[in-house]
């Protein structure tokens, strides 16, 4: 029997981004090629609308658009928005995320902080937009990487969050 060795070199540890790309299935289930409801690509929407619903159900907004143009999805909610200061964090660092006690959501579909990060590391595009009381937060990715994080500005547009994405056809082939 031949000895393997087994050492430092050995031993990885990866960031949140890398843990999601590499083992998909542990976040959101089987991959699939969208030829069924529970295939990955469709859990990616279900990850955002979820959010949607949350603020839907908490009596913030009437409505939740949906959209899906060349392959990139968009929701848009007209709830409260992300806070401006958490926008990055809430959808780049696992496990952060505004549910984790009773005082903003009374009810909710998630609870763990990881959805929008899976979406955000398996979208080869990825942009999130939070309006609130009159100012606006953008930022986006590829990959989960942040690609550009623009300065808060005013804006006329109804207070809520519209997430914007393309699957990374790297992860879910065509």
């Amino acid at each position: 029997m031949s000895q393997v060795t087994y050492t430092e070199e050995n031993i990885r540890s990866l960031d949140w981004k890398e843990h999601i790309r590499m083992r998909p299935g542990m976040y959101i289930g089987k991959l699939g090629d969208g030829s069924a409801p529970d295939d990955g690509i469709y859990i990616l929407l279900k990850e955002v609308i979820d959010n949607s619903i949350d603020e839907y159900f908490m009596g913030h907004g009437k409505a939740i658009d949906i959209g899906m143009d060349d392959g990139q999805l968009s929701i848009r909610d007209y709830g409260r928005g992300i806070p401006l200061g958490k926008v990055v964090d809430c959808v780049s660092k696992i496990n952060t995320g505004g549910k984790y006690d009773s005082k903003a959501f009374k009810k909710s579909v998630g609870l763990n902080g990881v959805g929008t990060k899976a979406v955000n590391a398996l979208s080869e595009y990825f942009r999130v937009q939070a309006v609130r009381e009159g100012k606006v937060k953008i930022a986006e990715f590829e990959r989960g990487e942040i690609t550009k994080d623009h300065k808060v500005k005013k804006s006329d547009e109804p207070n809520g969050t519209l997430v914007v994405f393309r699957p990374d056809t790297e992860i879910f082939k065509k």
